[in-house]
């Protein structure tokens, strides 16, 4: 489990093919705090530490990870939210976050409000996946609150913490980004789906 507060950026260092599996290796300042077999969430998704050095990581993804989540696009250099799981006894500062992405979502909008920035992103609403004004989200491992809700695209509202700290700064239109989205919900339409 997670929280959604991101703890720290990580840098792809190297992308390594192997059947339809994609070892990833990461450069981080958490490196040093992390154990072979933990769970670290990387934009979201919940991922092993399969291998250690002094100043990096491997984790692996499955190709079935690979075709739900923005994993399959990263390039050497780029960077990742990271977050490692919650620990029991402490303040949950965002909302539960299980590192299962949902589905993925293109950033459609960007508009800077005067220190503040509002980003909107569309999804395939044929998921059944939704979202509610003031709901919770998890954009790229990030907890966030819904804004503006419609039936396939909702926007959020970023603080310059959250801009610098994460990856945010990075997005440009049409940037494809991971959602998880809030499991009450996820559950709720379950149900709805299942009385129908």
């Amino acid at each position: 489990m997670f929280t959604g507060i991101i703890e720290t950026l990580g840098k792809v260092e190297n992308l390594e093919k192997e059947g339809g599996n994609l070892h990833i290796t990461v450069a981080s300042d958490i490196t040093s705090e992390l154990k072979i077999d933990q769970s670290v969430a990387h934009n979201g998704v919940c991922l092993t530490v399969v291998s250690l050095t002094d100043k990096s990581y491997t984790v692996t993804a499955i190709e079935e990870t690979l075709n739900k989540t923005n994993l399959d696009d990263l390039s050497i250099g780029d960077v990742v939210n990271l977050e490692r799981a919650m620990v029991l006894g402490a303040r949950l500062d965002g909302h539960i976050v299980q590192g299962h992405v949902d589905q993925t979502a293109q950033c459609i909008s960007i508009e800077e409000k005067d220190g503040s920035w509002a980003y909107t992103f569309q999804y395939d609403s044929t998921l059944n996946n939704v979202t509610i004004e003031k709901g919770s989200i998890t954009v790229d491992g990030v907890s966030l609150t819904v804004v503006d809700s419609h039936k396939d695209q909702f926007s959020v509202a970023i603080i310059p913490y959250t801009h610098e700290h994460t990856r945010f700064h990075t997005y440009k239109i049409g940037t494809v980004v991971n959602l998880e989205f809030d499991v009450v919900g996820k559950y709720v339409a379950r149900l709805l789906e299942l009385r129908d």
